[in-house]
């Protein structure tokens, strides 16, 4: 499915970065930073111009190649990893960060990957994400129709045990970001530390 998506001159979700990720990216300690179900690069690519060492995750390979493209566009190195996520070993307080932009794993898969992830970061490391809540399904902005991939509060708190939440809120705003992200939506946005 996704590098169907991915398979067009267009990015599908644009190439500026995500509003949350924009606004709150100087939470993120300066170092490595690995971004999940990265896609076609544009959260990676932004974080990079910032400073960081950017590791970019995702299994659609036609995406990773324009998240290549892209990165050589804005003159960026970023590392990028084609894998599935629920398999991908993220090691031991190796990271710096993670960030989770619109992730949209089922909830078991997400569960597992995300207690990964936790070890994965350092201790300081912080985790933000922006995801859609259940409550998406009402929209038809993005997310697909599956409740099982979006994330309530509860289901983070759950999902991120030994991390402590610095913001933490469900809401709903515009949301522009390319063809498939485009109206109104109902959002979890988090950032938590470990």
């Amino acid at each position: 499915m996704w590098d169907e998506r991915y398979d067009s001159e267009q990015y599908a979700y644009g190439k500026e970065p995500n509003d949350f990720l924009a606004q709150q990216y100087q939470q993120l300690p300066k170092g490595n930073v690995i971004s999940l179900a990265e896609g076609e690069g544009r959260n990676a690519v932004f974080l990079a111009k910032m400073g960081y060492s950017v590791t970019a995750v995702d299994g659609s390979k036609v995406g990773l190649e324009k998240a290549a493209k892209l990165a050589i566009e804005h003159n960026v190195n970023i590392e990028l990893i084609h894998a599935d996520l629920a398999e991908f070993d993220f090691g031991e307080a190796k990271w710096d960060a993670v960030v989770s932009i619109y992730c949209p794993l089922p909830s078991a898969v997400r569960s597992a990957v995300y207690k990964r992830a936790v070890k994965g970061l350092k201790p300081g490391g912080v985790f933000l994400l922006e995801a859609y809540t259940p409550e998406q399904i009402n929209y038809n902005t993005g997310g697909g129709p599956s409740a099982d991939t979006k994330t309530s509060k509860n289901d983070l708190e759950d999902d991120l045990t030994g991390l402590s939440f610095v913001h933490l809120e469900e809401l709903k705003r515009e949301v522009f970001e390319g063809s498939y992200h485009t109206g109104l939506a109902s959002v979890l946005q988090a950032i938590a530390k470990k």
